[in-house]
């Protein structure tokens, strides 16, 4: 499997809903239009929220990984206000 290029990185597995969004939502604030976001979250409410929270904001969602620790990896590009 190939590795997705991301610009800037976070993890949420230390936190729970909806703060994982806001810490999400926070990053991609600092980023610049067409940055890609890589998020680290956990199973669960993480994965089923946060890549609908994103995409209600008009981010583009490029892929969500299974990592071999029970976590996921979503990658999402910046898409401009």
């Amino acid at each position: 499997m190939s590795e997705m290029h991301f610009d800037e990185q976070v993890d949420i597995t230390d936190v729970v809903c909806p703060v994982t969004f806001v810490k999400a939502k926070v990053a991609l604030e600092e980023m610049d239009e067409g940055q890609v976001l890589a998020v680290k979250m956990n199973d669960g409410e993480p994965v089923q929220n946060v890549p609908r929270s994103i995409k209600e904001e008009g981010h583009q969602i490029l892929k969500l990984n299974t990592n071999d620790d029970g976590t996921y990896t979503l990658f999402v590009k910046k898409v401009g206000e």
